[in-house]
């Protein structure tokens, strides 16, 4: 599953490949697409802006249409130059926007939509996303804020499924959730009535401060999408990127004690943690 920082880094590249540019050729394997296609054809639309808004990609065009596509697991989006054979087989085709010299091509997703900036608001999820852990306006009070606000209301949710909640703070992912819990030291299968607005400042702190770093400009090499260099260690081998995540039974990297792993929520999303550095009561 992409996390906030992918989706982030996969908008800016589409920006700077198709922004502000006209499309001259769009071509998509969704009947629903292909139809208003049809009926307004994207061909001679300007690219106005792609953003990143949690884990959804939006990609806006001139005469109020708004692509909006969400990856789920296997979805990603390539940057081609017109001609280059792609790495993926046409099968897997989904959507191909094409400006000028440079193709960006849409594989094996399964949710795209198009909106209107009305449609956007009222018919979708998207806006009813929490705040955006990388938009310019989230800060540590906004995130304490969201989780402060959602444990009045669900104190006996679990961290780590709360951490995963999008309408709570968007853009965090199965990795940062781990990873998260054990940098603020907070057992993910604690409930959110035992947190402390210091243990939650901590987890905001930790998820605005990773996902940034993620994002930076030379963070990574060409076009990540899935499996890519994220690090919330300061270690430089690249198997040591991760203090939790995918390490189970191997040794903690602060006290040694061997990192588990269990399925955690209705989605039983795979959580690693320390039972030393993270007990599940103070």
């Amino acid at each position: 599953m992409p996390e906030g920082d992918t989706i982030y880094r996969t908008a800016r590249v589409l920006q700077k490949a198709i922004g502000g540019k006209a499309v001259t050729a769009f071509e998509t394997g969704f009947a629903k697409l292909a139809s208003a296609n049809d009926e307004a054809p994207l061909a001679g639309r300007t690219v106005e802006k792609v953003e990143a808004r949690g884990k959804w990609c939006l990609i806006y065009f001139s005469g109020d249409l708004i692509l909006a596509t969400h990856m789920l697991m296997s979805g990603s989006w390539h940057i081609y130059r017109v001609g280059e054979k792609w790495q993926r087989p046409h099968s897997q085709m989904r959507i191909a926007i094409t400006c000028g010299d440079f193709q960006a091509v849409l594989f094996s997703a399964q949710i795209a939509e198009f909106h209107t900036a009305k449609s956007l608001e009222t018919n979708s999820q998207i806006p009813r996303l929490g705040p955006d852990v990388l938009s310019d306006t989230f800060s540590i009070e906004t995130g304490v804020h969201a989780l402060q606000e959602y444990a009045a209301k669900h104190p006996e949710e679990e961290v780590g499924v709360v951490l995963l909640n999008q309408r709570v703070m968007a853009g965090l992912g199965n990795v940062y959730k781990s990873e998260v819990a054990f940098t603020a030291d907070v057992n993910p299968f604690r409930t959110m009535s035992t947190l402390t607005s210091r243990e939650m400042e901590k987890m905001v702190e930790a998820a605005q401060r990773y996902m940034k770093a993620n994002v930076a400009e030379g963070a990574s090499e060409g076009i990540v999408t899935y499996a890519g260099p994220r690090r919330t260690t300061r270690a430089m081998d690249h198997g040591a990127r991760l203090w939790v995540y995918r390490r189970q039974g191997q040794e903690c990297r602060r006290c040694g004690t061997e990192i588990q792993m269990r399925k955690q929520g209705t989605q039983a999303r795979s959580t690693y943690w320390c039972s030393e550095c993270q007990p599940l009561t103070d």
